[in-house]
């Protein structure tokens, strides 16, 4: 086990309806890699998860309500997708302003699947390269970005992939850039 990430802590924004693999295999390669991980939400208690949108996959244990992190609480935000989840938090103020302060943060952004909604909502797609699951790509492109169809996309501190198809890639890429940007290389 490598511990790359000792020392980080990475926030988790999701909501009711996460796709759990989407949240359970990052989340365990950020933690393999020695990376701490909070659960932020809109709600107290438990958030409900799902499998491929329509089956109820368990819950997971919410540690803070995203109304009361500060995005100097964490090293790295990750945004898992799920249809209902993204489509929760982009309708919540505290949640997609949270977003928006993290990307003006240039601290590193990881979303996958439908989790660039919320991106979108928090206007924080304009001029960016990325990739998502299809169904939202036109509105991603009408916020602005350049979508492309990709396993992974890394656009500075954004990194992006389009589904659970591509979780080995997006784990590897996402503990990558966070290790670049928790140990920066000096020239």
């Amino acid at each position: 086990m490598t511990q790359e990430l000792r020392g980080m802590r990475v926030g988790i924004l999701a909501a009711d309806g996460v796709e759990r693999v989407e949240l359970d295999q990052p989340r365990g390669a950020l933690q393999g890699a020695g990376a701490k991980t909070e659960i932020l939400s809109l709600h107290h208690g438990e958030i409900q998860a799902r499998q491929f949108d329509l089956n109820p996959a368990g819950t997971f244990p919410v540690d803070r309500l995203v109304a009361d992190a500060s995005v100097d609480d964490y090293h790295a935000l990750l945004l898992p997708g799920g249809t209902m989840n993204p489509d929760q938090l982009r309708m919540d103020r505290d949640a997609v302003q949270f977003v928006r302060d993290f990307m003006a943060s240039g601290k590193p952004v990881a979303s996958i699947c439908h989790g660039p909604w919320t991106l979108a909502e928090a206007d924080a797609v304009r001029g960016r390269r990325l990739t998502s699951w299809p169904s939202i790509r036109t509105d991603l492109r009408n916020a602005g970005a350049e979508v492309v169809d990709q396993e992974v996309v890394v656009d500075g501190q954004l990194i992006t992939s389009r589904g659970p198809a591509d979780l080995p890639a997006f784990c590897v890429a996402v503990v990558e850039q966070l290790a670049r940007a928790h140990h920066p290389m000096r020239g």
